[in-house]
């Protein structure tokens, strides 16, 4: 069973938990661009990403997205899970960013390991903090970062998810990642362009000097917003 390799917990739980695990795991296979989840409907269940890309974002009622995560191979996410967790305010929303791979253990069953297990009660706490502390990080870049820090960080996090620096993304599709207008990446982009650190084309970026944008991100010294 493949899928065991992918969570952590397995060993942990009883023969039984195991089998029931088996028999109601869910595969899929998603293309890019397919939405997967939307945290307002049927509650889809623990996520376990066996290959590709996926994003996980909130949507403000004004159509404004901002990414809280990108999971990649071995990710595991129980934002999927919203009905485990009553209590959650907002509305997530995952989609896949490259052709994807994915398991998801039924939410009603995994609730029920939870009750019956401690390992995957703690598995569970586990997660839910390291999205908060992945949300609360995302704050104080908001917050504290200016645009220009926080676009360097993206470009240098692509750079490395994508394993090149020739980026095949549009500046609305980085503005939705970063929360904020197109026309202020737009801007910014064309500062750093006029800096030597990237060179812009139709639907693509080219990072000239990675080592400059890694800097920046550090809250060096940078081009001004």
């Amino acid at each position: 069973m493949e899928f065991a390799d992918y969570l952590p917990i397995w060993g942990k739980l009883t023969p039984q938990q195991q089998e029931r695990i088996a028999q109601a795991i869910d595969y899929r296979q998603v293309t890019k661009g397919t939405f997967i989840h939307d945290s307002s409907a049927d509650c889809l269940g623990l996520i376990m990403v066996r290959s590709g890309q996926l994003r996980t974002y909130i949507l403000s009622d004004e159509g404004r997205e901002i990414t809280i995560e990108r999971l990649i191979d071995h990710d595991v996410c129980l934002l999927s899970a919203s009905c485990v967790m009553p209590d959650m305010q907002f509305n997530i929303m995952i989609e896949a960013e490259k052709d994807s791979a994915l398991w998801s253990i039924p939410a009603c069953l995994f609730k029920e390991l939870m009750g019956q297990s401690l390992a995957a009660a703690n598995f569970a706490n586990s997660l839910m903090a390291g999205h908060f502390s992945h949300l609360m990080w995302l704050m104080e870049q908001i917050m504290w970062k200016s645009i220009d820090k926080r676009l360097a960080a993206f470009l240098v996090e692509e750079c490395a998810l994508e394993e090149t620096t020739c980026l095949k993304i549009t500046h609305e599709r980085i503005a939705n990642h970063l929360g904020t207008a197109r026309e202020v990446v737009t801007r910014m982009l064309r500062y750093f362009q006029s800096d030597g650190l990237v060179k812009l084309t139709r639907g693509t970026i080219q990072v000239v000097d990675l080592p400059a944008l890694e800097r920046l991100q550090r809250q060096e010294k940078g081009p001004a917003a």
